[in-house]
């Protein structure tokens, strides 16, 4: 299919704008170490979708999904539409030529490293293996995460995997305890979706304690609050018995059925479990770092529900990087685990004012560590900054840590607090600087200006 001569071709403006994406020519595996030019227009007739592959050889998380890839579009993919292209991030032209040989579609040209480079950024690539599946008729992005939804639909039943609104998937039932019951059950309420499953971990060490949260909230909200339990359990099963479990430890919620338990990921590029959302009747996402939300509850003596439906503020506490859209947004750490506790909230009441400000713009976010716990400690490693262990001219117990916190790499003497940017989307930049010795925030306001300016020494992610 896609080669007939009576077959239709792309729309003119949709191929105009493939041909600026990936250039004139693609290539094929031809055998011998040789490749086969096909043209663009070629490649995308009669397509209901496209699939760009960041892969490489070296990359065995790559090379484990490669052979399911193609069984897939061999077996059912390619007969209902689909092509994949090849981006490779191969080091050099033999290994892509060996790996071109395991693969029955399209590649960029290995040697068009400049345009490799522009596709990356555009979508944003910062792992691999990535499959982001494309619309051919506009080029708009049915999902960015095209490897999940060919690992749970090989066969192409959902195919082209174009995410369903959020109220048609929330329409036609849902699971409470043993019953279904309708949309009403959740209409006008606002909706925490938590994303979670059996087999994981860290999903079930986190269940009890939404499910404390959950009796709090409902307590106080009643009908103004809801939760959905979205499974990435791999069968009916399973699903239910972890449901059971969820309410067994108080967490009386609703879930959505075994046939639609991933209909939402898509919509809310859900890309790792445990993850909890709150949503407002409508859909739009109040609260995208609901983890933390969550915690940062349960450790404080009452819950603000004054502050329904918890809207982030400017500062928000660093928990998960994942969560919390470092890869996609350009975002300042004000790193505070060294400083006492009463201190950080002086300086967090200073520096309020300027990321509400900047916020404001929608060019930066702002991510507070107040703890020494992996994502701090994450976040000091990528920019080669030391570990916290001894804090300088305060007692340890004046300092706030958290279980789960790594060893330390070694002591370090503290004297303003380090300010870093991630700039992930610029191709993993980063920029460090120190908060001025008034603690006033003039320091973080001259770092930023120099960011905006692009007068800061860029560094890049380790």
């Amino acid at each position: 299919m896609g080669s007939g001569a009576s077959a239709p071709k792309a729309p003119a403006d949709a191929l105009a704008a493939a041909k600026e994406l990936l250039g004139e020519k693609l290539v094929k595996f031809a055998g011998e170490g040789k490749t086969e030019e096909v043209s663009v227009e070629d490649a995308l007739k009669d397509k209901k979708a496209v699939a760009l592959y960041f892969s490489a050889h070296w990359c065995p998380p790559c090379r484990g999904f490669t052979p399911k890839l193609a069984e897939a579009y061999k077996n059912h993919l390619k007969d209902k539409g689909l092509e994949v292209i090849f981006i490779s991030s191969d080091r050099s032209e033999e290994h892509f030529m060996e790996y071109l040989g395991e693969m029955p579609w399209l590649a960029l040209p290995f040697e068009d490293r400049s345009k490799k480079g522009m596709i990356s950024s555009k979508f944003k690539v910062s792992g691999i293996p990535m499959l982001i599946i494309l619309d051919p008729n506009d080029g708009t992005v049915i999902t960015e995460d095209g490897r999940m939804a060919c690992s749970r639909d090989p066969t192409g039943e959902k195919f082209p995997w174009k995410p369903r609104s959020f109220k048609e998937v929330l329409s036609g039932g849902l699971m409470k305890g043993n019953e279904t019951v309708g949309a009403e059950a959740i209409e006008g309420k606002h909706i925490g979706l938590y994303f979670s499953a059996h087999w994981c971990g860290p999903c079930r060490q986190f269940t009890p304690e939404l499910a404390k949260w959950y009796a709090a909230v409902k307590k106080e909200m009643g009908d103004k609050f809801e939760i959905v339990f979205c499974s990435g359990d791999r069968d009916a099963e399973s699903l239910k018995g972890y449901y059971e479990e969820q309410k067994s430890k108080g967490g009386d919620w609703l879930a959505l059925p075994f046939e639609k338990k991933d209909d939402l990921d898509g919509l809310f590029k859900v890309s790792g479990i445990p993850t909890f959302l709150i949503v407002d009747p409508d859909g739009n996402v109040v609260c995208k770092g609901g983890r933390a939300l969550v915690n940062q509850h349960l450790s404080m003596p009452a819950i603000p529900f004054s502050d329904f439906p918890w809207a982030p503020s400017a500062l928000q506490e660093l928990d998960d990087p994942g969560e919390q859209d470092i890869n996609d947004k350009p975002t300042m750490c004000l790193m505070l685990e060294s400083v006492p506790i009463a201190n950080q909230s002086e300086i967090m009441e200073k520096v309020k004012p300027i990321a509400e400000k900047w916020a404001k713009t929608g060019e930066i976010q702002f991510l507070v560590a107040r703890q020494n716990n992996s994502a701090s400690a994450t976040i000091r490693a990528v920019c080669g900054l030391e570990t916290v262990e001894k804090v300088s001219k305060t007692d340890r117990s004046e300092v706030s840590s958290a279980r789960g916190a790594p060893k330390v790499v070694r002591s370090m003497s503290v004297d303003t607090p380090w300010l870093i940017i991630l700039d992930c989307p610029e191709g993993g930049a980063y920029y460090l600087g120190k908060m001025a010795k008034e603690m006033d925030g003039s320091g973080m306001e001259a770092m930023l200006e120099g960011w905006k300016n692009k007068t800061l020494e860029r560094k890049q992610l380790k």
